[in-house]
């Protein structure tokens, strides 16, 4: 299987309150392994068959101090991080950390959109395979809830090559824009409701019983926030919070 081009999603991160509890709750929910790495307070690295995939660590002092709540961000690949930063800041998004880079590993830079929601950038040192996203425990679609999707798009258009490919009119909450990066839709983005205090990305995982994974979430703590229901095009999903209050959501493959 080829390597992630840019724009790709290629690695997510949990900031939380408290990494190590992550681990029973993860595992039990998401089916996912998990090691604890040498010399890194509270930092954990999570995989699925097909290899690594997410990492949990503390959420930075700085985060708290501005009333960030633990959640979920991911990796997106772009070329050169310190050029995208230039572009971001050219666009009106916010640098939040510039890049760093981890030897052997690449340069990362933390981001926001014109209108708050968080990304990192990151260039790898060196290619990593691609994973089946069909297949249980693999992040399959990224979700933002913005105050503008449309001008959104357009700034993530401009960093990363991201392109609308069709849109749906969901009714009360409006027209839910799906998006690529050239080959199949990787997310959809749509109007930020009310009741989500900021603009914010999700991460859906790809489970086998929607049902089943609520339950044992909310057996060990979980919110549940919405669903579980069906979408267009037949999938089951729904959305909760876990038990340090990091939003998920977790996602369906329709029946055939």
């Amino acid at each position: 299987m080829s390597a992630p081009g840019n724009g790709s999603f290629v690695w997510y991160e949990l900031l939380t309150t408290d990494p190590i509890a992550s681990v029973e709750f993860y595992e039990h929910v998401l089916g996912w392994a998990s090691q604890r790495l040498d010399g890194l307070h509270g930092h954990v690295m999570y995989s699925t068959g097909q290899g690594p995939m997410a990492s949990a660590t503390l959420l930075p002092e700085q985060a708290k101090q501005m009333g960030a709540p633990p959640f979920w961000t991911a990796n997106v690949r772009v070329a050169n991080t310190a050029e995208t930063c230039s572009q971001v800041s050219a666009l009106g998004g916010r640098v939040y950390h510039e890049p760093l880079h981890v030897s052997g590993i690449g340069s990362v830079a933390v981001i926001a959109d014109p209108f708050g929601a968080v990304l990192n950038v990151f260039a790898p040192d060196k290619p990593s395979k691609m994973h089946d996203l069909s297949l249980p425990g693999e992040v399959c679609w990224h979700e933002l809830l913005s105050d503008d999707p449309e001008a959104a798009l357009a700034f993530y258009a401009q960093i990363f090559g991201w392109k609308k490919s069709r849109d749906f009119d969901m009714g009360p909450i409006g027209t839910y824009v799906l998006f690529n990066s050239g080959g199949p839709d990787i997310g959809g983005l749509f109007k930020r409701p009310s009741h989500i205090p900021v603009s914010a990305w999700v991460y859906y995982v790809q489970v086998d019983n929607v049902d089943l994974a609520v339950a044992r979430a909310t057996s060990k703590g979980a919110t549940l926030c919405n669903g579980p229901m069906t979408v267009p095009g037949g999938a089951r999903i729904a959305q909760l919070s876990d038990p340090q209050g990091a939003a998920f959501a977790v996602h369906e493959n329709p029946k055939v």
